[in-house]
């Protein structure tokens, strides 16, 4: 699995969870909600700190990571967030 996240999305995370240098952020999977991986699945986003990580992207010094027990949604997919204009709001594609 590979993630990239935009930098236009990475701007809409650190305005909306007030990021700042050394800050993490996880992705997390959460019952409901509306995916094209896995159905009756969607992805949260919370700030904590980064453990027992699987998969995790760094930009300017905010850590994005999943942890090694929501690996299993990702199975044979990428993780990318971008930035939709449209409804201002980030999506994962």
């Amino acid at each position: 699995m590979q993630s990239d996240i935009t930098q236009p999305a990475f701007q809409w995370f650190k305005k909306e969870l007030r990021l700042k240098t050394g800050d993490t952020v996880r992705f997390f999977v959460r019952l409901g909600g509306h995916s094209t991986i896995q159905q009756s699945f969607s992805i949260g986003v919370t700030k904590e700190p980064a453990l027992d990580i699987g998969m995790s992207v760094e930009i300017n010094d905010i850590l994005f990571f999943v942890k090694k027990e929501d690996m299993w949604y990702f199975i044979d997919n990428d993780l990318k967030v971008k930035y939709n204009r449209d409804y201002e709001t980030i999506e994962y594609v």
